[in-house]
């Protein structure tokens, strides 16, 4: 399968173990129960972009450990490669971040959006290299072969 060529085991568990560590440098620095009472009020743009920042970069590492365990889980043979294709997608809309939000953040906070960013900018480029690599030009999809039966069937 050319996938494995560029998607291998090693790549993925490299990649898992820097989304892991990554993602305990989120949850530590997000986690709200000191920052807020220091940031004050609720209405305090501070605290809302805090909040806000934090559940969106939160949620994107989330959905990249998704993607990587869904690729060991296919490398292990505990799925299938439909399985993978059906349940292995990156939504390309976690990228998304307020800008005038991040601009409250201390910088350090805003550096580990960034770098949360990055990383599933990564991964998103994996995965369409990825399925970009395994289709050939002329073949057809299985829905669109299914659909040509079906047509042809129905024309005679």
């Amino acid at each position: 399968m050319a996938s494995t060529l560029i998607i291998s085991p090693r790549i993925v568990e490299g990649l898992y173990r820097e989304a892991l560590e990554l993602a305990d440098e989120v949850r530590h620095t997000f986690a709200l129960s000191g920052q807020l009472e220091r940031i004050g009020a609720d209405e305090d743009p501070s605290r809302v972009a805090l909040s806000s920042e934090g559940l969106r970069t939160t949620t994107r590492m989330m959905h990249a450990i998704s993607w990587l365990l869904n690729h060991r889980a296919y490398f292990m043979d505990e799925i299938s490669e439909v399985q993978l294709r059906r349940q292995g997608r990156l939504a390309s809309g976690m990228m998304a971040s307020d800008a005038r939000q991040r601009a409250l953040l201390a910088t350090p906070v805003a550096e580990l959006v960034a770098r949360t960013q990055a990383f599933y900018a990564r991964l998103l480029r994996l995965d369409s290299e990825w399925r970009l690599s395994d289709a050939e030009p002329g073949s057809a999809s299985a829905i669109q072969r299914l659909r040509e039966r079906i047509e042809g069937r129905m024309a005679s």
